[in-house]
């Protein structure tokens, strides 16, 4: 808290103080009696429809201003739609499962279910503090089984049509946890929560087929223009499709059985420059060589004790092991070392490559490390081939060094390679692509069960649809490390349900990126028997604005457009796509603070003083740089405490005008004071309309002053409208605090029509703020419009078109480009006019006395420019 700023929480005993603390639970009641914001799966009638809907949330069990922010932004285009005559579709639900209820449940012995469902209660309550357009009675979560039982019947159907499988696959095995672990999730080697070493195990796993959609999840990224280029670009990398060959090297000498090695490559053009081949550490052949050799096992271990993400891999030094075998090339007789190297991943082509250090900055930084040869084969074209130092040479040319490709160009070069390839029978032209079949087991208890039975006589059974859902059970045991639904003493001990004989429940979980892959067709109607309602998906899908944080801009986006093409082809949903706009909102930011002795602090424990010092209970505090809001460093606002001081409209228009709002805004005292003073001004300017004289003049009579208030008024009705439409919130409140200043200006000027153009323009700011700050627009309209609809059933206002026409526009008078006056005209005014109106000021006149005007320059209703000579 800044001590120099004072509490502004208004008096509540004040007559003239809006009274927030009142105000703000009335009109959430008023909305909810109404039932502004319910709708039906099918609305009858022909208003076009709008579907807003937020990432839901984990309910951690507190909301933080990032919350406030994210929701507030969904809120305004909800709002603004319903009064633009759209149906709006705004739910709220919870992705409840994951790690941290588990954890609770082992650190302090609390059920999960209670836990998640004492934390959604919490959260719920706070967010309707917020006072969102949400239809509450499609409200679910994700561990409910009503829920997670269509999910159930979802993965069932995928596995009959063969989107579904399971195999063996190596995974991050953390010993003391006893789970699988991403590869994001392993540091320097060791599990990101127990620290344990981890080690490679091969486990059998459920995978979802999302690559047999790769080709139409690439494609369908171009049909998705109202989303951010930044995560289409994303999600095309993520996807990966790259054009290349396939190329078969012979083993010189082969090694049990195995006789030769597949390479991808995007680059056969540059075959010729080859100076080694590289295999991953978990490649068949390194495995071959490591159950023979101590040293390549040992390496193997290492690179598999490193951190295992790609991102990892790419920042390490790279390493490799000289196997001590080698590779024929394909064209020629001479042959090349076969390494074992730590950035080659088998999860990328077919977990080889061939090095070309000349044109690959990877491969050279590798051969310069252990003194492999570096040959050019692609050179600038008309020039000698260049000399080779530390950079690799990666630009286009022609092909040189490289037998029958010599002098062609590299593209030219890959297809006259690849069709020497396909003809001697040793490679073939193929699609690559980086994406990876899903894996979504997980050996976790908190999470939707995998609805299957292994049964040793019939094998990997479904469980019968008159079976599902199955639940989980409700005495967990988190006792000890490793998956609870294993230790249980009887939830996995099931007969089999077509022999009977005993079997075990499958006690694997989903990924909960599943749970969130779906949610929102299930929202188009929330308690239908089946997954989804085909008929209500058709009206509602896909989601016209879907809001959230750039961080999902891959796994769950991408896992979301997949679920839905294949829900699509099985019948469950009537598109293919799920969101047709996404917005990418930016973060509330604060300053951290820490105490001397080093703990962090959280702002409420702090006192900022006016020069720039900190202190928490009168002593020091340093105040550490602006940036992500984050629970480790305490830097959090809690909007409980915000919407108690200041209510919540105050929180959602500080949250919205600072920035645009796909960027970061810094949350801080003064802001939040100042949205505050708004939000009382407008409620001021209501009561003020109460005290005005009556004016018998008609408002389409209204002169003067009143006329230019009216046009102000239409003006921000214009302005505001397509700020909203164009996300530009910050600029909406721009509009409404100039329509704000105008109404003030006027207040002291005499026109004939002022009284009702007053009224008009009060009421307008209103409506226009409605949808930002909603509680004190519906204080504010009860006060000038007893009896009157609520403001969230309103229609959204229209501007006048003449009155967005100017009646007088100023022009700037410069001589030379220098400032030296202004002057009113019509609107349109040519040059001539323009020049003589100038000349009749006698401060402008007065500079060109005396001078040649060598040139006038007239920019239309803007500007108005002397060129002179002295």
């Amino acid at each position: 808290m800044d001590q120099n700023q004072p509490d502004l929480a208004p008096d509540q005993g004040s007559d003239h103080a809006y009274d927030f603390r009142a105000a703000e639970p009335r009109w959430q009641a008023a909305w909810a009696a109404a039932g502004c914001f319910t709708t039906t799966d099918q609305p009858s009638g022909t208003r076009p429809k709008c579907y807003v809907l937020e990432m839901f949330p984990y309910p951690s069990g507190k909301i933080h201003i990032g919350h406030v922010r994210n929701y507030a932004i969904g809120d305004v285009i909800a709002r603004t739609r319903r009064a633009q005559g759209f149906d709006v579709l705004h739910p709220m639900g919870w992705d409840a499962f994951g790690l941290p209820a588990e954890n609770a449940a082992r650190e302090r012995g609390v059920d999960p279910a209670q836990w998640t469902h004492q934390n959604i209660e919490a959260m719920r309550n706070d967010l309707k503090l917020v006072g969102l357009s949400i239809d509450w009675s499609r409200e679910f979560a994700t561990c409910d089984p009503e829920y997670y039982g269509q999910q159930q019947k979802i993965f069932l159907d995928f596995w009959r049509a063969g989107l579904a499988y399971r195999r063996e696959s190596a995974v991050n095995w953390d010993p003391v946890d006893l789970t699988v672990l991403a590869n994001e999730q392993v540091i320097d080697g060791r599990g990101w929560k127990s620290g344990a070493l981890v080690e490679k195990r091969k486990l059998r796993q459920w995978f979802f087929k999302i690559t047999e959609f790769a080709e139409d999840l690439l494609a369908g990224l171009d049909t998705l223009d109202r989303w951010p280029e930044r995560v289409r670009t994303m999600q095309r990398n993520w996807i990966g499709r790259s054009e290349g060959a396939n190329v078969s090297f012979a083993l010189a000498t082969p090694l049990d059985g195995i006789d030769h090695v597949k390479v991808y490559t995007t680059r056969p053009d540059t075959l010729f420059g080859m100076s080694f081949l590289a295999i991953a550490p978990d490649h068949p052949l390194a495995t071959t060589v490591a159950a023979r050799n101590a040293e390549a096992a040992a390496f193997i271990a290492d690179c598999q004790s490193s951190g295992t993400s790609e991102a990892a891999i790419e920042a390490a030094e790279k390493r490799g092991f000289d196997t001590g075998l080698r590779v024929k090339h394909p064209f020629t007789a001479a042959t090349y070392p076969v390494w074992i190297a730590n950035f080659v991943l088998m999860e990328y082509g077919t977990g080889a490559i061939f090095g070309c250090p000349a044109h690959d900055q990877r491969d050279l930084d590798f051969a310069r490390k252990y003194g492999l040869d570096v040959t050019v084969v692609v050179a600038a074209k008309g020039e000698p081939a260049a000399e080779v130092g530390t950079v690799a040479l990666t630009g286009d040319g022609v092909i040189v060094a490289s037998d029958f490709l010599d002098g062609l160009d590299v593209a030219a070069a890959k297809t006259r390679v690849i069709a020497e390839l396909e003809q001697r029978g040793i490679g073939q032209g193929v699609v690559n692509w980086r994406l990876r079949d899903w894996g979504v087991s997980r050996q976790r208890a908190w999470g939707c069960p995998i609805p299957v039975i292994h049964c040793e006589i019939c094998g990997t059974v479904p469980v019968p649809a008159k079976d599902l859902p199955v639940r989980l059970p409700d005495d967990l045991p988190f006792d000890r490390p490793g998956n609870a639904l294993d230790h249980h003493p009887t939830w996995k001990h099931v007969a089999c349900p077509q022999c009977g004989a005993a079997a075990l429940r499958e006690t694997d979980t989903f990924d909960t990126f599943v749970d969130s892959s779906w949610y929102f067709a299930r929202f188009c109607a929330p308690h239908a028997e089946t997954p989804t309602d085909v008929a209500a998906t058709k009206h509602w899908m896909p989601v016209d604005q879907y809001i959230g944080g750039i961080e999902h801009a891959i796994l769950h986006l991408l896992y979301a457009r997949f679920f839905t093409r294949a829900m699509h082809r099985l019948g469950h949903v009537g598109v293919d796509e799920p969101f047709a706009g996404l917005f990418t909102q930016g973060m509330v930011t604060h300053e951290s603070y820490k105490s001397e002795d080093g703990r962090w602090l959280y702002p409420d424990e702090v006192v900022k003083h006016s020069d720039g010092t900190a202190t928490s209970n009168g002593r020091p505090v340093i105040v550490g740089p602006i940036e992500k809001m984050s629970k480790s460093k305490r830097n959090t606002v809690d909007p409980s405490v915000v919407i108690e001081r200041f209510g919540a409209d105050a929180a959602r228009w500080f949250t919205l005008s600072d920035n645009p709002p796909e960027r970061d805004v810094e949350w801080t005292e003064a802001g939040a004071q100042g949205a505050f003073r708004f939000v009382q001004r407008l409620f001021r300017l209501a009561r003020s309309l109460t005290q005005d004289a009556p004016d018998a003049t008609p408002l389409d009579q209204a002169s003067g002053a009143a006329r230019v208030l009216r046009q102000a008024t239409h003006r921000a009705i214009a302005g505001v409208t397509e700020a909203i439409d164009g996300f530009a919130f910050n600029v909406a409140i721009a509009r409404l605090y100039e329509l704000s200043n105008a109404i003030t200006d006027a207040e002291a000027k005499a026109a004939p029509g002022m009284a009702a153009a007053r009224r008009e323009a009060v009421t307008a700011l209103i409506r226009l703020a409605a949808p930002i700050i909603p509680h004190v627009a519906e204080e504010a309209h009860a006060l000038i419009e007893s009896g009157a609809p609520l403001v969230a059933d309103l229609p959204w206002l229209t501007a006048e078109p003449d009155l967005l026409r100017r009646d007088r526009v100023t022009l700037a008078v410069q001589i030379m480009g220098k400032l030296r006056g202004t002057i009113d005209l019509a609107p349109g005014a040519d040059a001539a006019t323009a020049v003589a109106a100038a000349m009749a000021e006698p401060k402008i006149a007065q500079a060109l006395d005396g001078v040649t005007i060598v040139k006038r320059i007239h920019v239309p209703d803007r500007i108005l420019n002397f060129v002179i000579r002295a």
